[in-house]
């Protein structure tokens, strides 16, 4: 079994990482990277616990070897925080009590920045697709839908704030 060397920019940082072939991107985060903030749950591609931003796209990190992801920018959700704060998104989820157990959050935060990167002004049913690879148990998915639809208005509001 031949390792090989793959680079990746995560949040921000370039890394170059030894890997073994078929080493998937979650494997990589949580055990070579340390950020686990990014959730293991099925390795099957059914949950969304593992959903990370790859170039911009919401992507669940269980399904993907490293290997084709070569060159790749990934985002996880210790990328998504400020320094100071939380992001928009966080404030909406935790505000807007979408948040239960935790186990999904960071799997459907980073499903809804995926949206909001490209829809800025999303739909219900926009919002209702996007997090509809990812599995909560605990909110009914209700507070979640409403959860994107607010972050959708403060990311908004915040841009409109850093435009004046």
């Amino acid at each position: 079994m031949k390792h090989s060397v793959v680079s990746l920019t995560i949040n921000g940082t370039e890394r170059q990482m030894l890997v073994a072939p078929g080493t998937t991107l979650v494997e990589v985060l949580r055990e070579n990277q340390g950020l686990a903030g990014t959730r293991r749950g099925c390795d099957q591609g059914a949950c969304g616990t593992c959903t990370v931003l790859v170039d911009g796209k919401a992507m669940m990190s269980c399904l993907l070897p490293v290997e084709t992801i070569e060159g790749a920018r990934v985002e996880t959700i210790e990328g998504l925080t400020p320094m100071q704060g939380l992001h928009p998104i966080q404030e909406a989820f935790l505000e807007g009590f979408a948040t239960q157990c935790g186990f999904c959050t960071s799997g459907m935060i980073m499903a809804t920045a995926g949206l909001l990167a490209r829809n800025p002004n999303p739909s219900r049913d926009d919002a209702v697709r996007a997090i509809s690879g990812n599995i909560c148990r605990c909110t009914g998915y209700e507070a979640i839908i409403d959860a994107v639809l607010d972050a959708a208005k403060r990311m908004q509001a915040a841009q409109r704030s850093e435009a004046a």
